[in-house]
């Protein structure tokens, strides 16, 4: 099996109109949503073998944010500025060069690329990946070769508004 996570970064700042976009940090508010996320992943024993980010500062900071959680190595993760600047089809291209050992990806960009892109694999397409949302999608194959043909399936889809939310309500 191969499976692979599409990550919107965590919510970002607006308060420095100076910056430019790619330039923008995350605000705390988004760090700490993440910190659901990553719980979620931690409990269901998700691993990351690479991590692809956007060069985009709010997207590294992400990454960064997942990477520690899953005790992968920050130095590790690959930057992308395809990811920043690219569409829908280009994430595709990011597949061809994975070697076969790689068989959990993790993947942190942007809206509305992203949202396109998962839906591109989900079965039910949803509206928009909301911030420190994350979409796995598992693939029944042994190899990233072809990865668009073999049978698929979204493993889960959760968002920090559905994690707390889910949390408050077992209180």
């Amino acid at each position: 099996m191969k499976y692979l996570y599409i990550v919107r970064h965590a919510k970002s700042s607006w308060d420095h109109p100076g910056l430019e976009d790619y330039q923008r940090p995350l605000l705390e508010k988004g760090k700490k949503r993440t910190r659901y996320v990553i719980d979620y992943l931690q409990k269901h024993k998700v691993s990351a073998d690479l991590i692809i980010s956007s060069h985009a500062v709010r997207a590294k900071e992400t990454a960064r944010i997942i990477a520690n959680g899953l005790n992968y190595p920050e130095d590790a993760i690959k930057i992308s500025k395809e990811i920043y600047y690219g569409n829908s089809d280009g994430l595709f291209n990011h597949f061809y060069d994975l070697s076969e050992e790689v068989d959990s990806l993790f993947m942190v960009g942007h809206n509305p690329t992203f949202t396109t892109f998962a839906n591109y694999f989900m079965e039910k397409s949803i509206d928009n990946l909301p911030t420190s949302g994350v979409v796995c999608i598992e693939f029944d194959t042994d190899s990233w070769e072809g990865i668009l043909e073999v049978p698929r399936k979204t493993k889960f889809f959760v968002t920090p508004r559905s994690l707390r939310d889910k949390l408050s309500r077992k209180k």
